[in-house]
């Protein structure tokens, strides 16, 4: 495959369309074959993502408008438009919009799709290869974020990872 370069989205579109009390992704990747996901996300003015964990990917947090705060366990860091953040995989991290809200880009690599490997036929045989499963049971339903459509890893989530939106209650 020999993909051209081509642009994607014009931020200050974006941000110029947005709403004081907007909230959740207001623009994600979602070009086939990619190696990335990037989603730019809006937290109105006061809205907090609550504190969580990525066991898998490192991501990097650039602000782009308005300003917060990063709550890193036993500290913090003042998110102001231009700040570039790296979120190292494993760290717990909590994200508070300020006055005028917070909208920012993540970039990360993409999680690999769910996949099944067999462990062998009648007959003994055995795939080497997995093979992509055909979507997720219904008993996940409830770990699927309603506003950004991400499958959360944790078993009772509060809040997505991705797009910072609470959960229902259950």
């Amino acid at each position: 495959m020999n993909a051209t370069p081509r642009t994607l989205a014009v931020l200050d579109e974006i941000l110029a369309a947005v709403t004081p009390d907007e909230r959740g992704a207001l623009w994600h990747l979602a070009e086939p074959g990619r190696e990335l996901d990037a989603n730019v996300v809006r937290l109105p003015a006061g809205a907090e993502v609550g504190e969580h964990q990525e066991d898998v990917l490192d991501v990097l947090l650039i602000v782009l408008d308005g300003g917060g705060r990063l709550r890193t366990g036993p500290g913090g860091l003042s998110l102001t438009p231009t700040t570039v953040v790296w979120l190292p995989r494993t760290s717990r991290r909590a994200l508070a919009a300020g006055p005028d809200g917070l909208t920012y880009l993540t970039v990360h690599r993409r999680r690999p799709g769910l996949a099944i490997k067999a462990s062998g036929g009648a007959s003994g045989e055995h795939l080497s290869e997995p093979y992509e499963a055909g979507g997720e049971g219904p008993c996940m339903l409830d770990r699927v974020c309603p506003e950004c459509g991400r499958l959360s890893e944790d078993p009772a989530p509060v809040f997505c990872s991705r797009c910072g939106e609470r959960f229902p209650e259950r």
